[in-house]
């Protein structure tokens, strides 16, 4: 199988020895965005609200890249620093995603890279 490495320039650039992205196949294998700026590669001021919708910016210039959208996702992964803000992060993960709903799982993690609030991982399919 055909492996294509995914390298979108509106997204943050990784910051170690992976990809934003692998597609194998018709599957989209996503890494998880934190709420960097793609320009700065700087944490966004703000709160889960503002991280949130940044790291979905970021999830959507990978998937665009890769041929896909937001539809394509079929699971996605997101990772807390206090599920005390879940309902926050959720507000903006629905306006992201509207009426798709792919399976998810949200996990409270001790910490993110950079201190940041929120992480987010996808899984995508296309054709």
């Amino acid at each position: 199988m055909e492996l294509k490495f995914i390298s979108a320039k509106d997204a943050p650039k990784a910051i170690g020895p992976y990809s934003q992205a692998v597609k194998a196949g018709n599957t989209i294998y996503l890494a998880g965005q934190i709420p960097l700026d793609p320009a700065t590669m700087e944490l966004v001021p703000g709160g889960i609200k503002e991280q949130t919708k940044r790291v979905l910016d970021n999830l959507e210039a990978v998937l665009k890249e890769a041929g896909a959208g937001f539809g394509n996702v079929v699971r996605s992964t997101v990772y807390m620093k206090d599920l005390s803000m879940f309902a926050d992060m959720n507000m903006v993960y629905e306006s992201m995603f509207k009426d798709h709903k792919p399976a998810r799982v949200t996990i409270q993690v001790a910490g993110l890279p950079k201190e940041a609030l929120v992480e987010i991982e996808a899984v995508a399919v296309i054709g």
